[in-house]
């Protein structure tokens, strides 16, 4: 990166530093949540423990180890189950049980935001800054039906709360955030209000050079991204709130893995809400929502690259995508004597749009290639039996469109044979959940039965090269996915100890999958098919309050599934991962240290993926240290510094993109390392 442009990204970072210092040191209202400063729990976040069957909740301004995230998928990391696609510095693509994709429901206060990249360069975790929410909250597997459609994997919302007032005041939080690879964020959460209404403005900007390797090999990788958000609400009673507000970021990035670098990822979102609570009578509450997020995207290869002029893209290139997602949610809360439970319904329109002549610097040729369409209604209700049990249920049912709009289908400006046409499907999803906690013994348990009926996606149906064999494409082609999934779980919680087990299996008809074969412009094509899989794994883990300050935790995942149709592996899926974690607290000072690492992944399908990423083989296994510290000043300010890969280990993810050949990688496929020594400091204010 040249030194003009570094500097000036330093530079940029002094307003944000601005925004947190002057608060403090002009002593503002403190927030009434504030621990003490002896209270030191969850300083450094190394692994989160269910806080419910299937639910995890935590709050993403807390720092963690590794090196803090630069996006939401790298911030799901924590949670044992979740993985990423890596494909260099930022902007990974979140991975849960093996599944990724529109399998998994992301939601960014509780709007959906889809990028525009063919090949999910720009996927909904991109546009998230993880410290600007107040709340990240994750459902694993097809429990919930209250937040849309097809989410088979889970479901992930990072949700900004409603910030509340006893009098005139100011309250917010921030952090500075300094890493090698002369990695630097700021990030800055502000409200002013009184009891009556307020005013919110959250701002991030993150960025990084290329980091090394264990070997000291240089990986491009490198980013720049802001953000900026606002809203205004007025909050007649301590139970009402409406919300408008409005959203804009930026940014650009440098992917190893690609054959072409993002040079805008450009976010426009808006969003008016309305809630009430503690209402009286069998309606407990309404809220009500309507957003409208906009995500334009350029890529190309040229701007932070040079073209292999022997590679597939010898020449520059540049393409322009976009997508408009407008959606609603009006969701009523229900209450009568043992039941309580939630009904609704949602609506979504997503646009798909492309830039033509790109290159030749003309007036703006926008046009629409793919249009989405899903009218959603849904309950789901509570019903507590006994004091020590509960069951649970939820039902869902889906109307989807999808229109082909591309009147060709290649480079080759090939007549599609679908344009204009439209498919439409009505799916049913559902679920069933038994909970009973046994209070004497400090035992609680679950079982849950779900399904999930989803559409093919974006990816699925227009991405793909070709489709199943004797369709004219992929969208002709490929049939909607189907999910039956039994969930099971165990707690043992004390004062002392908790520990939990989560289990799963499934099967999955007509599982899409993609084929990635000899040919086309790129050296491959792909082709999108329907398989039957079946699915199971576990998660589980333990944290131990050992007394005289010091907690020792650690997690185990794995992920296995199987192609029933062809006999083989299902392609993608995450190995078998763990992490020990030891921290010791005395007074203000916390100290502590992770170990993670991954077994080897042999269950592999090379060849066969995703739209982004295929097996590349096997991958070995491997192992990470990290140590971390954390000084608590006062009951605003704490430092928390780490040193994340401490033996500089060189090593690869089994999911991972291959390295392109405008780098220097070889022709044969060669995986991503992740990075090497990474030392980082960060300070966290609140106010």
């Amino acid at each position: 990166m040249p030194a003009s442009r570094s500097a000036a990204l330093r530079a940029s970072l002094l307003p944000f530093a601005i925004a947190i210092a002057l608060p403090v040191l002009a002593g503002a209202q403190s927030r009434p949540s504030i621990p003490h400063p002896d209270e030191l729990d969850a300083v450094v976040v190394t692994g989160l423990s269910p806080d419910g069957p299937l639910h995890f909740e935590t709050d993403p301004r807390i720092p963690r180890q590794p090196v803090p995230a630069s996006d939401g998928a790298d911030y799901l990391k924590t949670i044992p189950g979740f993985n990423a696609l890596r494909n260099g510095g930022t902007n990974g693509d979140p991975v849960l049980r093996g599944q990724s994709g529109s399998r998994l429901g992301l939601l960014s206060n509780d709007g959906v935001l889809i990028g525009g990249c063919p090949e999910r360069m720009d996927n909904a975790m991109s546009y998230v800054a993880p410290e600007t929410y107040d709340h990240l909250v994750v459902t694993k597997g097809p429990q919930t039906v209250l937040w849309g459609p097809g989410a088979s994997a889970g479901t992930v919302r990072f949700v900004r709360g409603t910030p509340r007032f006893e009098h005139a005041g100011i309250q917010g939080s921030g952090s500075l955030l300094a890493a090698s690879a002369n990695r630097r964020d700021a990030t800055v959460d502000v409200s002013a209000g009184t009891p009556r209404a307020y005013l919110r403005v959250d701002g991030n900007h993150s960025q990084a050079d290329d980091y090394r390797d264990g070997d000291g090999r240089t990986v491009p990788s490198a980013w720049n991204k802001w953000s900026t958000d606002a809203a205004v609400g007025w909050t007649p009673d301590a139970d009402t709130v409406i919300e408008a507000g409005a959203g804009h970021g930026n940014g650009w990035a440098r992917y190893a893995g690609r054959g072409m670098d993002g040079r805008e990822f450009k976010r426009d979102s808006s969003r008016l809400h309305f809630a009430r609570d503690n209402m009286d009578g069998l309606v407990h509450g309404v809220d009500a929502t309507l957003y409208r997020n906009r995500a334009t995207h350029v890529m190309d290869n040229f701007s932070f690259r040079a073209p292999d002029p022997n590679g597939p893209m010898p020449e520059p290139m540049s393409e322009t995508v976009g997508r408009t997602t407008e959606g609603g949610r009006l969701a009523v809360d229900l209450e009568h004597a043992a039941i309580e439970g939630t009904i609704g319904m949602d609506l979504q329109r997503s646009t798909h749009r492309g830039l033509e002549d790109a290159m030749d610097g003309g007036a703006e040729n926008w046009k629409d290639d793919a249009r989405f369409r899903n009218t959603g209604l849904f309950a789901e209700a509570t019903w507590t039996a006994t004091s020590n049990s509960r069951v649970v249920a939820g039902l869902r049912r889906d109307q989807a469109r999808v229109t082909d709009l591309r009147t060709t289908t290649s480079q080759m400006a090939d007549v599609n044979p679908t344009a204009a046409q439209a498919r439409r499907a009505t799916l049913g999803s559902g679920f069933l959940r038994f909970e009973q906690s046994l209070a004497r013994r400090h035992l609680s348990w679950f079982a849950g039965v779900g399904h999930v009926a989803r559409m093919p996606d974006f990816w699925e149906l227009f991405s793909a090269q070709s489709g199943p064999e004797g369709a004219p494409n992929a969208f002709a082609g490929i049939r909607p996915e189907r999910t039956t999934q039994l969930d099971a779980g165990i707690e043992y919680r004390t004062p002392r100890v908790d520990a939990w087990v989560n289990t799963y299996a499934g099967r999955i008809h007509d599982a899409i999958l993609f084929d990635y074969l000899p040919g086309g412009m790129m050296g491959t094509t792909t082709r999108a098919r329907n398989v039957d899989a079946a699915i199971r794994g576990f998660e589980a883990g333990v944290d131990w309050h050992a007394g005289a300050g010091w907690t020792l935790g650690g997690s185990v995942s794995d992920a296995w599934g199987a192609n029933r149709s062809d006999h083989a592996w299902m392609p993608q899926m995450s190995p078998t991962e763990g992490r020990l974690s030891a921290s010791w607290q005395r007074g203000r000072l916390t100290v502590g240290g992770l170990l993670r690492g991954a077994l080897r992944q042999s269950r592999v399908a090379t060849g066969e993926g995703n739209v982004s990423s295929r097996d590349l083989g096997p991958t070995p296994g491997f192992a990470v240290a990290a140590v971390n510290c954390a000084w608590k000043f006062n009951d605003r300010l704490q430092l928390t510094a780490g040193v994340d890969n401490l033996f500089d280990h060189a090593y690869a993810q089994h999911l991972n993109l291959a390295g392109s050949a405008d780098f220097g990688y070889p022709a044969d496929p060669v995986r991503i390392n992740e990075p090497g020594r990474t030392a980082w400091l960060k300070l966290n204010v609140s106010m």
